[in-house]
């Protein structure tokens, strides 16, 4: 997106005619430098707070953060350019909305792994779910193929191809226990666990809906390669506000906030 740069213009008198200066002319000129970002609304919005005041202090850079509750928006906004840059998804996911809808977007930088832990009301443990089980997984094909290998890895069930980043229930070859699956988007799969035995959720999800990563029944280890990343129109990765955000975002206190917010659940990705 082309951003106009507003300008400041002085005015002088000159043999009483009122001239008006352009403005290159050193300390008469004010330029605002400004950019969007999108985000999933609740932590990790006050994790970018703390990037965009970071921004403003080191680069006089004025960030903007624009909030979502969905998955598929902020990529359809970046490519429209009603965003400049999103911070909310991995590169797995990142790469199935390019291949499925033909956006050219690019990752400018990496930000955090947020693990994807399986939740339940009704048991403690894995093994004391039962036969007929009815599970519940995030319904885009990414995040649900996170979920899929989580269990096929715990030995509930097998899969035709444990490397399948995309797998879904159809690519289930034994089913012991005979599990149900039940697709869902992401952000209602707290609402719905008290009506399943396991929930599949990602943590941005889980943390703002009180459940903690350590009460996982299942969940990924620091070796996940779902490390979430800032997003941008390709032409724009080596924009100068962009690296400014990204270098921003790369900070102690961005770390230590995350650190505060999601107690563990948040691992640095550019480290």
């Amino acid at each position: 997106m082309q951003i106009t740069l507003p300008r400041l213009f002085g005015a002088a008198t000159l043999a009483g005619a009122v001239l008006i200066a352009g403005c290159g002319n050193g300390d008469d000129a004010a330029e605002v430098r400004s950019i969007k970002v999108g985000t999933m609304s609740g932590p990790e919005s006050e994790v970018m707070e703390v990037a965009v005041q970071i921004a403003r202090e080191r680069y006089d850079l004025e960030v903007e953060i624009i909030e979502f509750t969905d998955y598929v928006s902020p990529n359809a906004a970046l490519a429209d350019g009603s965003l400049d840059a999103n911070a909310f998804q991995h590169e797995p996911y990142l790469q199935s909305m390019i291949n499925d809808r033909g956006y050219d977007l690019a990752v400018a930088g990496y930000t955090f792994v947020y693990p994807i832990g399986a939740y339940s009301e009704r048991y403690d443990s894995i093994e004391e779910l039962p036969e007929e089980a009815l599970i519940a997984l995030p319904n885009d094909p990414t995040n649900g193929g996170r979920a899929m290998i989580l269990m096929h890895n715990a030995g509930l069930i097998e899969l035709d191809d444990p490397e399948n980043l995309e797998a879904t229930p159809v690519n289930v070859i034994d089913n012991p226990n005979n599990f149900s699956f039940r697709e869902i988007e992401a952000a209602q799969l707290p609402r719905v666990l008290a009506d399943v035995d396991l929930a599949f959720i990602n943590n941005t999800f889980a943390q703002p809906a009180g459940l903690h990563l350590d009460d996982a029944l299942i969940k990924e280890g620091p070796e996940s390669p779902y490390v979430n990343l800032i997003a941008v129109r390709a032409d724009d990765v080596e924009r100068e506000e962009i690296q400014q955000l990204v270098s921003a975002y790369q900070s102690d206190e961005v770390a230590e906030k995350a650190l505060e917010l999601f107690d563990g659940g948040a691992v640095p990705g550019w480290k």
